[in-house]
């Protein structure tokens, strides 16, 4: 029962037993001690890997340690509690003006302190975990948010919308993100399934594993990833595999200006499926590999270079 209500109540009980004017003489009442006020109870928020975050209050002051959680941060309507994020923070454009600490793999740890955060977001699989571990021993309270498939992307903006006491604001990201992944479906996630080299990295060669966002993209787009039965995020592999899987479509998706480079070295193998039809892809859109919304549009970009080259 709120505070000013439970008061309100007792105020009542003693309006309603205290004898009329004409008899407080005869029958003093001793008043009621009253509690004016008392501590909120602190909240406890369950983050994305399920482990519970307690606070004493909704966090005014957070840090994002990762730029797919600054943007998250930002759909849930908590971009302006934003007081620092890491490089590379520049999705939504307003992401670029919060100050800089450091980057995914290290921060400035005296700036963090300094900073008196009430929460600090962080990315499980990329943030440094000797400096989380640090954080958590300092007693600063920590939140991860991650998500490992596109379908989770609105249940992890909502989880910041809680987090933040800005659950309206999630409430309608969230339902436009699951609109966004329902039209995409819809439109590409029928037809041939081809399957597809993801090439991240060329030197080594580098892919994507079953469990990588990027793979889940393909199979929104009706693709299959050739190496998808891989367990690691990012598995290495070379030549000599891609032939035997023989794929029917190879994607690089690489750093910007230099897709056509790597797409050059495979010309040479004019026995894969992928070379002989002309069903090679530069795709240089780097928030293909961001957990944020924004993943959502490039996720589209690629579908459609895909039905462009397999009709």
């Amino acid at each position: 029962m709120p505070v000013m209500l439970r008061f309100a109540l007792v105020i009542l009980g003693v309006l309603a037993v205290m004898p009329r004017a004409d008899a407080a003489a005869r029958s003093p009442v001793t008043p009621t001690a009253v509690p004016v006020s008392a501590k909120p109870a602190p909240l406890t928020f369950v983050d994305d890997t399920g482990q519970r975050v307690t606070l004493p209050k909704p966090p005014l002051r957070i840090v994002s340690l990762a730029p797919s959680a600054t943007e998250m941060l930002f759909a849930a309507g908590a971009g302006d509690r934003l007081v620092a994020t890491v490089q590379f923070s520049d999705e939504p454009p307003a992401a670029k003006q919060v100050p800089r600490i450091g980057d995914v793999t290290a921060i400035d740890m005296e700036r963090l302190v300094a900073l008196h955060p009430d929460v600090v977001v962080v990315w499980p699989g990329g943030s440094n975990p000797a400096q989380i571990e640090k954080m958590i021993q300092s007693g600063i309270p920590i939140y991860r948010q991650q998500v490992n498939r596109l379908a989770d992307l609105p249940a992890s903006v909502r989880r910041l919308g809680a987090l933040a006491a800005t659950a309206a604001v999630a409430e309608r990201a969230a339902r436009a993100l699951e609109e966004q992944l329902q039209q995409i479906a819809r439109e590409y996630g029928g037809g041939k399934h081809p399957t597809v080299l993801l090439e991240v990295w060329n030197r080594p060669i580098y892919t994507v594993g079953g469990t990588q966002l990027m793979s889940d993209a393909l199979t929104l787009c009706g693709a299959r990833n050739v190496f998808g039965e891989l367990k690691g995020l990012s598995p290495v592999i070379d030549t000599e595999a891609v032939i035997a899987r023989n794929p029917d479509i190879i994607v690089a998706a690489a750093p910007p200006s230099e897709g056509a480079a790597w797409l050059e070295e495979w010309r040479r193998f004019s026995s894969l499926n992928a070379v002989r039809h002309g069903r090679l892809i530069a795709f240089e859109d780097q928030a293909l590999s961001r957990m944020g919304p924004s993943v959502l549009r490039a996720t589209e970009g690629l579908c459609k270079a895909l039905a462009a080259v397999n009709p």
